[in-house]
């Protein structure tokens, strides 16, 4: 087994906070884009930190609460529907980043964000590609970022029945396949994904003809 993530990264980073960014929801049909962002303590690191997907649910809730317990500061940011259609996905996943940074309550010296984009951010940036299996802080922020993200789609479920969302998170499911086509799209539905335009259109959204 792979060993888990550690502050080697952060510690490389110089004096100074260093914040940890992740971002989750930029595969969806469905949702906002969220983000999070931590500056750890360094002597009271939640144990059991991973990628947030690597994690079971019950895991994932009950580090969401210990990590913000513990962490020097945290922030979650978001980007709603509009922005995604507006902006593009990536653009606005960065926008949940700088709204995430900008919520911590100690301003960050360096940002170690999880993936190979440099979003312009408040801070300097270095990209880290697989950096929540490798940085705890990144970890840490990709747990936050699911968790608030799972639970707006857990509301939007009871708002906009039908589709499934609770289960699937507005990702392709079979019930949300279902739900668009018998229901078409949602006031939180992207709009600019293929899938919901077709489902708009009356059509398929896998695109095959029935």
């Amino acid at each position: 087994m792979p060993p888990g993530p550690d502050m080697m990264l952060e510690l490389a980073c110089g004096p100074g906070p260093v914040c940890g960014v992740d971002e989750a929801g930029r595969g969806p049909w469905a949702g906002p884009v969220s983000a999070g962002a931590v500056i750890l303590d360094p002597t009271r690191i939640p144990k059991g930190l991973n990628d947030s997907k690597k994690l079971s649910a019950k895991a994932r809730a009950a580090l969401e609460i210990e990590i913000k317990a513990t962490a020097i500061a945290w922030g979650v940011g978001l980007a709603s529907i509009e922005e995604i259609d507006d902006l593009n996905i990536l653009h606005a996943a960065g926008l949940a980043m700088r709204r995430a940074i900008e919520a911590l309550a100690v301003t960050p010296a360096f940002a170690l964000v999880d993936g190979s984009y440099a979003f312009k951010l408040p801070c300097p940036v270095q990209t880290v590609i697989k950096g929540d299996s490798l940085s705890c802080s990144i970890a840490a922020a990709s747990i936050l970022a699911k968790e608030a993200r799972d639970r707006i789609m857990v509301e939007m479920d009871s708002l906009y029945p039908g589709y499934g969302f609770a289960g699937h998170k507005g990702y392709h499911a079979k019930s949300h396949v279902e739900g668009l086509r018998r229901l078409g799209p949602s006031p939180i539905h992207r709009m600019s994904w293929a899938p919901v335009k077709l489902a708009a259109q009356g059509l398929n959204p896998m695109g095959r003809s029935d």
